[in-house]
């Protein structure tokens, strides 16, 4: 299968020996998966001409010392993941060229007495490791100057002889995955001047004495540091941080899928020193348990001036302090997308005075729901030009917005609006509305130059007259059907057009009015003498001139609705067959049963101080503190109960004192009607008990209905509390006490 390819592909062929008959001709080589255990002398003697050569995940234990002599052009060898037990010199002795060398995951305990790697003049990335390499000693990597990248797993790694790696003179990239503190910094310190990019992983810093082992950092020339799967704690976060900040050349810090244990009560106050190199700072996914009690991290706002680019995504950020964004005077990037952001925590995170220099902006896939609040919470940033709000359910648009002056792109792609008003800016230049509900574009923007309209609801093509300046639109899986000429020669700057996707009924006459518009459907489409109809109907990408339709194809509508038909009568018959044997019944208690099953013990009890914690509208204020609560407090025994106005902790933000009370009471008491659901805070003290309701598996929530409530008054955004009450026992106040 090889012979006339310069590319071979064995992988996953059940092959236990490298197949004969391989020539000069080959220059990639692929028998990853197989069961290989030996490489022979003559086995690769003949591929003089190899260039990579794929060997992981085989069962390959000895290899022939002079297995590799042949292949002087080789670039690429993995050997990663089989069971070598010891490497040979012997083995890269004549691979002159190689510049990636993969070895992890095989059973070595050491990298022998001398180095292994002399003779690689080129290597470029070197990746070595395994759960048993135990020792590291010094002359293993004699012969290597400069590395792109070198990684090491050693999690077991418990020997390093001083010196090992210092023959290095330069690593861009070094990545340790190592959990030996005391090794860790030795590696370090031998490579203090070498490493332009350091990238941490798997490692525990629980205590400050831990991380007294990496002060030798402070010195380090490393400009870019990486901390991935890596263990944190409040007491070990501060200790961290200063070591960091007296990095010379520091500019980039980055936390990849880490565990922060506290909540950001800093045992020591973090003072900004003499270093301010650092510029850009990203978290990833970082778990912190006990999130929703955070701090506003007030300690660490000295350092953050001089930050231009941060991203915090899909970290649980409910909201940023108005006080930190103030103190981020050069931010000119921001990511805060797959986060917990509402509209009441985004006015207060933008609020006047913060991220005066921002300028990119991403808050995608947030809690956003009120468009008109976004855009005005945002409007004061004045130098914004980038907004990307995409994936937040706003359902309604309406008609006018305020937005930053200066905003020319916007991102309002799988929003869930079902319309385009005057609340778009017509300063944009580029707007994206891709998966919305959109059945027609009418805008005026005069300076738009792309347009993305992808799937949507579309039947004709945007008016050009609105667009005079578009230069490139994506109108995919919509369902236009058909093109006339007056639409397609009105964009007169058109340089691309994406139409594939669609309901084109490639009628004998829309093919033929298509061919002979080929000038204006070169421009469109930017494939000269092609139309691209793509749909079952036609062949994509072929010649106009050689498309010819079939009956079936000229009549798909009438195929479709027999379809249709047949479906519909289908679902009729088993609907009424569910029907007659009770099937909804049965799947109700099916479901109940395995409810039931699947929930966890109760936990533990925790400290209360509270038996309720009352929820409810300033308006019920009346019936709540003089009936209810005058019952409950002086029943026998009385329950004591938690009041907003009577046990909030003064001066304490009002979020952090719902949480608090929600926490400390054994139940969350609501008082509910027409006054509650229109109330924000009401709304917010919903959602922590929400979230202890189903993140603890207990049933915390008691619901009293004060006045009946019509369904359809209980706003959209109070989806929580429409699923407890169809899921909850309630109470119901009577009208007649």
């Amino acid at each position: 299968s090889c012979e006339t390819s310069q590319l071979c592909n064995c992988s996953s062929m059940g092959l236990d020996f490298i197949p004969t008959g391989l020539t000069g001709k080959i220059t990639s080589l692929n028998l990853a998966y197989n069961q290989i255990k030996h490489i022979r002398s003559q086995d690769l003697q003949q591929a003089v001409n190899l260039r990579v050569l794929l060997l992981q995940s085989n069962e390959i234990s000895s290899i022939d010392e002079d297995s590799f002599h042949s292949l002087g052009k080789l670039e690429l060898l993995d050997l990663s993941n089989n069971s070598l037990a010891h490497l040979s010199p012997a083995w890269f002795g004549q691979l002159f060229s190689l510049q990636h060398l993969h070895l992890q995951g095989n059973s070595y305990r050491d990298l022998g007495e001398s180095s292994p790697f002399s003779s690689l003049q080129n290597l470029s990335s070197l990746h070595l490791g395994n759960p048993w390499l135990a020792t590291i000693r010094q002359g293993n990597f004699e012969g290597i100057k400069h590395l792109g990248k070198l990684w090491i797993d050693g999690g077991n790694l418990t020997q390093y002889e001083p010196g090992s790696l210092k023959s290095i003179k330069k690593i861009n990239h070094l990545i340790l995955n190592i959990t030996s503190i005391n090794v860790f910094s030795a590696i370090v310190r031998d490579l203090l001047h070498s490493v332009t990019w350091l990238e941490v992983r798997k490692i525990a810093f629980s205590i400050p004495a831990e991380v007294q082992l990496l002060r030798v950092l402070s010195s380090s020339s490393a400009e870019k540091i990486s901390f991935k799967q890596v263990l944190l704690t409040d007491a070990t976060v501060p200790e961290i941080v200063s070591i960091l900040e007296g990095m010379p050349r520091l500019v980039d810090m980055e936390m990849i899928d880490c565990r922060l244990r506290g909540t950001g009560r800093w045992q020591i106050h973090i003072q900004a020193k003499q270093s301010q190199t650092v510029r850009v700072l990203t978290i990833k996914k970082l778990s912190i348990e006990e999130f929703y009690l955070f701090t506003d991290l007030q300690t660490v706002e000295g350092l953050l001036s001089h930050l231009t680019k941060v991203t915090v995504e899909n970290t649980k950020v409910f909201l940023v302090p108005c006080s930190l964004s103030r103190h981020l005077l050069s931010l000119e990037y921001l990511d805060l997308s797959a986060n917990l952001l509402g509209d009441l925590s985004l006015e207060h995170s933008a609020c006047r005075g913060g991220w005066p220099s921002l300028q990119i902006l991403n808050l995608s896939q947030n809690s956003l729901s009120d468009l008109e609040m976004t855009s005005k919470s945002l409007s004061h940033l004045r130098k914004l030009i980038l907004l990307d709000i995409s994936q937040n359910n706003f359902g309604e648009i309406p008609d006018v917005c305020e937005w930053p002056k200066n905003l020319k792109y916007l991102n309002l792609s799988s929003t869930q609006i079902p319309k385009l008003t005057a609340c778009i800016p017509p300063t944009l230049e580029v707007l994206d509305v891709s998966a919305n509900n959109l059945r027609e574009f009418g805008l005026q923007l005069p300076f738009l130059k792309e347009l993305y309209l992808a799937k949507n609801q579309l039947k004709t093509l945007p008016g050009a007259a609105p667009i005079p300046n578009l230069v490139a639109m994506s109108i995919r899986r919509n369902k236009l059907n058909s093109f006339s000429r007056e639409a397609f020669e009105s964009f007169k700057k058109m340089e691309l057009l994406d139409a594939s996707d669609n309901n084109f009924i490639c009628s004998c006459e829309f093919l033929s009015f298509i061919q002979h518009q080929a000038r204006v459907a070169q421009v469109l489409v930017g494939w000269p003498d092609k139309y691209i109809c793509d749909s079952p109907l036609a062949v994509r990408g072929a010649q106009v001139g050689a498309v010819h339709l079939s009956v079936m194809e000229c009549h798909r509508s009438l195929l479709v609705s027999l379809i249709c038909v047949l479906v519909f009568l289908v679902i009729l018959v088993l609907v009424a067959v569910g029907y007659k044997y009770h099937a909804v019944w049965y799947l109700r208690m099916t479901w109940a049963w395995l409810q039931a099953k699947r929930k966890p013990k109760r936990v533990p009890p925790k400290d209360f101080c509270y038996d309720a914690f009352v929820s409810y509208s300033e308006y019920d204020s009346d019936w709540v503190e003089n009936v209810m609560v005058r019952e409950l407090e002086q029943a026998c025994p009385p329950f004591r109960l938690c009041l907003h106005k009577r046990d909030f902790v003064p001066g304490k933000w009002i979020v952090d004192n719902i949480i608090d009370s929600i926490e400390k009471s054994h139940k969350t008491l609501f008082v509910l009607s027409e006054h509650f659901v229109q109330s924000e805070w009401c709304k917010y003290e919903l959602d922590f008990s929400h979230f202890r309701l189903f993140d603890e598996n207990n049933d915390a929530a008691i619901l009293v209905l004060l006045e009946p409530i019509q369904s359809a008054a209980i706003p959209k955004r109070f989806c929580k509390l429409r699923k407890i009450m169809n899921t909850k026992t309630y109470l119901e106040w009577p009208l007649e006490e």
